[in-house]
């Protein structure tokens, strides 16, 4: 079994966020990057496939060189082999367009997107791309299970949740709830060490047009200040409550 985990390389959430050139570029300056936490999970089922199932795990970004670190952090936590599409991504369409032309040449069982990254939240990579290249998908994917053709997946749906069977080759939407919390790896000092001479493929990109564009971005308004009242002064609770947050 082949499975294609794909990987953002988004900022860390600690990360003090700013703006450029007149709030319509996002200032990297200082940001520390990580692997997205959506494709973290993904990439952790793939591992479990991997040791369980023999399956070979390749991860894949669309990005520059500075995104090669998150790809060799993959590697340490035990992916097979890495490649990078030499581009910038620009919007979720033509990061679709890239996957979806490796997929076509790669012959892979499952690829693994996560559901939205931490950074835009598009939310359309994964849904892009099974309709570019035609298979099956299931998005907001919580458990997945194979047997021979066959896979068995779990998806959040309002109110609950819903179980489905379908066969490979599948597309998935990771998130939270694919592993749990606590079997999310770190990578150790041989994993860090065999990365290094682990193979990392560096495509050119095809062409695709760019359907959206990031005009501008803005903060969100500083919350406002707190008023503190007395635990025993309920009337001048009662009397903000009413009178000037107008709740009651």
């Amino acid at each position: 079994m082949k499975i294609l985990v794909c990987i953002s390389h988004v900022p860390d959430t600690t990360s003090k966020i700013n703006f450029i050139n007149d709030d319509s570029q996002f200032d990297t300056n200082g940001v520390q990057y990580v692997i997205n936490p959506n494709d973290e999970f993904g990439l952790t089922r793939a591992i479990w496939f991997q040791e369980q199932q023999g399956a070979t795990v390749t991860v894949i970004n669309v990005g520059g060189p500075e995104t090669e670190p998150t790809l060799r952090k993959a590697l340490a936590i035990g992916a097979n082999e890495a490649i990078r599409v030499n581009a910038t991504p620009t919007d979720g369409f033509f990061v679709a367009k890239q996957l979806a032309e490796v997929i076509k040449n790669g012959s892979y069982d499952i690829i693994i997107a996560g559901k939205e990254s931490l950074d835009y939240n598009g939310g359309m990579v994964p849904g892009m791309l099974a309709g570019i290249v035609g298979y099956n998908f299931v998005n907001s994917c919580t458990g997945l299970t194979v047997d021979g053709t066959n896979a068995t997946a779990i998806r959040e749906i309002d109110g609950g949740k819903e179980t489905l069977t379908t066969s490979l080759p599948l597309i998935i939407g990771s998130q939270k709830g694919l592993v749990e919390e606590k079997d999310l790896r770190i990578p150790n000092m041989r994993g860090i060490m065999t990365a290094r001479t682990k193979v990392l493929t560096v495509l050119e990109p095809i062409e695709a047009g760019q359907t959206t564009k990031a005009v501008k971005f803005e903060k969100p308004a500083p919350k406002s200040a707190v008023k503190l009242v007395a635990a025993d002064n309920l009337d001048e609770l009662i009397n903000l409550l009413h009178n000037e947050a107008k709740v009651i």
